[in-house]
């Protein structure tokens, strides 16, 4: 059954202020219905100053000019993430899965995305700053969290913007629908194959990644 996360705010009211506090000048926060908005709009210069100031217990990303706020992993999300790591090691000692990494997305590459893992070459970040460009970059990924906005940033947002920024695979790893879906192909800003397996299911993950994923272990972290 999927958990309803209708009433789940973006962050506390204690995290927003804090958030408020240090943002740059010229910037104006307000927070609505459990929702953090710029009151007169966001420019990306000012999306990433903010993202610098910002509390270590809120972690920011910046979608189609609007400012969204990614939450925090839990202990199954985390689990989810090991569990893809040791995947990824076993098939492909060559490549890093990179925790927590801040990538320019979308068109233009004026989207920040602050995805689960990247799957890139080894060492392939050094040297970078705070928001990497997509060149190289063979797999993003992102686990769903029991969030109201999952739907729209994982399912409808993400996939546009790691499409647009020309990433070869999006792989996403449903919590809700306990599924796997396989975005591949990108091509004019969408992804034309997105397979979609239950967990328990052998997943191949098409090239440049060219990893099988055994998924039956998932169902341990279903909830």
């Amino acid at each position: 059954m999927t958990r309803s996360t209708a009433a789940h705010p973006q962050m506390s009211v204690e995290d927003f202020e804090e958030l408020a506090k240090a943002a740059p000048e010229g910037v104006r926060l307000e927070f609505i219905n459990g929702r953090v908005h710029a009151k007169d709009g966001l420019s990306v210069e000012d999306f990433e100053e903010l993202e610098r100031r910002a509390p270590e217990t809120v972690r920011l990303e910046y979608a189609h000019g609007k400012l969204e706020v990614k939450p925090m992993p839990d202990g199954n999300h985390r689990s989810i993430l090991m569990w893809l790591l040791r995947q990824c090691m076993q098939h492909r000692p060559d490549l890093d899965l990179v925790p927590e990494s801040g990538i320019k997305a979308e068109a233009y590459r004026k989207g920040r995305a602050r995805a689960d893992a990247t799957l890139t070459p080894v060492d392939h970040f050094v040297g970078h700053g705070e928001w990497s460009t997509t060149d190289g970059v063979l797999m993003a990924v992102e686990i769903t969290s029991h969030d109201r906005d999952t739907d729209r940033h994982d399912r409808v947002d993400k996939p546009v913007g790691y499409a647009e920024a020309e990433i070869p695979v999006y792989l996403l790893i449903d919590r809700d629908h306990h599924t796997v879906v396989v975005h591949s192909e990108p091509k004019n800003g969408r992804y034309r194959q997105t397979p979609s397996y239950p967990w328990g299911a052998t997943v191949e993950l098409p090239p440049p990644v060219g990893i099988t994923l055994d998924t039956e272990q998932l169902k341990k972290y279903a909830d």
